[in-house]
C-alpha cells in the first residue's frame, strides 16, 4: 500500500484515477483550438444554408472566454465545454441550425461534418500537451506501484488518442470514457467501472479532477479522497469551482508518495 500524502493529510491508496482535460492535459491547448475550429466550420454551414438570422457566439453556447482577437483564452468549470459530452455539445450547436429554421436532422448533419473537419485540422496539429508536474508524478505512481485508470467525458477512442499525443499512454491500465458508461459525470459509474477493471475497491483509489462533476462523481462512488486540481484561470475562482472537493491543489508538487510501513 502506498500514501498518498496532501497537506500533512495521508491517505492509503492502491490506484489513482484521473480525469483527462484540465487534469492532465492542457484544456485551452487542445479544445480551445478544437472549438474554433468547429465553431467556424458550423457557422460557414449554416450561413450558406439559411435566409436570416445568425448563431450565437460559442461563448454564450459553450461557457468559452475570449481576448479582444477572439480568441478562446479560458472556459467556465462549470460550462458546457468543460462538463459535457461531445453529443452534448454537439447538440447544443444543432440547436442553433434548428432554431434559425432548419430541420433538426439537418443541422445535425452540419454539426457532425463539422466536428469531422475540426478533428482532422487536430490530427494535423497535435495541440496535446501535458500539465506542468503531470508526467513526473505519473511516473512517481508507476513507480510506486499505483494502478491508475482515466476517466472522461471525452469520448474514449479520443481518449486514447490524447494520451498517445502526449506519449503517456502506457501509464494507464484503464480508460473510461462518457461512451462506456450509461451514466456519465457527475454520477458513480465511470469510478466503479475503472475500479472493477483495476480490480481494486473505490476507497482503496484517489480521484484527481478539475472540476466539480468529477469531485461529485468521486464523492458519490466513495473514494478515498477528491483532489481538485486547479492550475489554469482564475485562482480566486477555485474553491468555488471545486466546492465538494476533499482538497484543492494548484501543482502536483503538492502530492507526494511514500511506501505504507504497515502494509495491513
Amino acid at each position: 500500500m502506498t500514501e498518498l500524502i496532501i497537506n500533512n493529510n495521508r491517505f492509503p491508496v492502491k490506484g489513482i484515477l484521473f480525469d483527462k482535460d484540465g487534469t492532465l492535459l492542457n484544456f485551452i491547448g487542445l479544445w480551445g483550438s478544437w472549438s474554433e475550429s468547429l465553431y467556424r466550420h458550423y457557422s460557414n454551414q449554416i450561413a450558406g444554408n439559411v435566409n436570416q438570422g445568425t448563431i450565437d457566439h460559442i461563448s454564450d453556447l459553450w461557457g468559452t472566454v475570449h481576448d479582444s482577437t477572439g480568441k478562446i483564452t479560458d472556459y467556465s468549470r462549470n460550462g458546457p465545454l468543460a462538463m459535457g459530452s461531445i453529443g452534448d455539445l454537439l447538440a447544443i450547436l444543432t440547436w442553433q441550425g434548428y432554431r434559425l429554421g432548419l430541420p433538426w436532422s439537418e443541422s445535425m448533419r452540419f454539426a457532425r461534418e463539422s466536428k469531422r473537419l475540426a478533428d482532422e485540422e487536430m490530427e494535423h496539429v497535435r495541440p496535446a500537451y501535458p500539465l506542468p508536474g503531470a508526467i513526473d508524478f505519473i511516473k512517481q505512481c508507476c513507480e510506486q506501484g499505483l494502478s491508475l485508470g482515466i476517466v472522461t467525458a471525452d469520448e474514449t477512442l479520443d481518449a486514447v488518442k490524447h494520451l498517445e499525443w502526449m506519449g503517456i499512454r502506457q501509464f494507464f491500465k484503464v480508460i473510461i470514457g462518457n461512451d462506456l458508461v450509461e451514466q456519465g459525470k457527475p454520477f458513480p459509474e465511470m469510478v466503479d467501472r475503472a475500479c472493477l477493471e483495476l480490480g481494486l475497491l473505490p476507497h482503496q483509489v484517489a480521484l484527481i479532477g478539475d472540476t466539480n462533476s468529477d469531485m461529485q462523481m468521486g464523492n458519490s462512488a466513495g473514494v478515498a479522497v477528491t483532489i481538485g486540481h486547479m492550475s489554469e484561470g482564475n485562482p480566486v475562482l477555485k474553491e468555488q469551482w471545486l466546492k465538494d472537493a476533499n482538497v484543492v491543489i494548484s501543482t502536483y508538487s503538492e502530492l507526494r508518495l511514500e511506501a505504507s510501513i504497515d502494509e495491513g
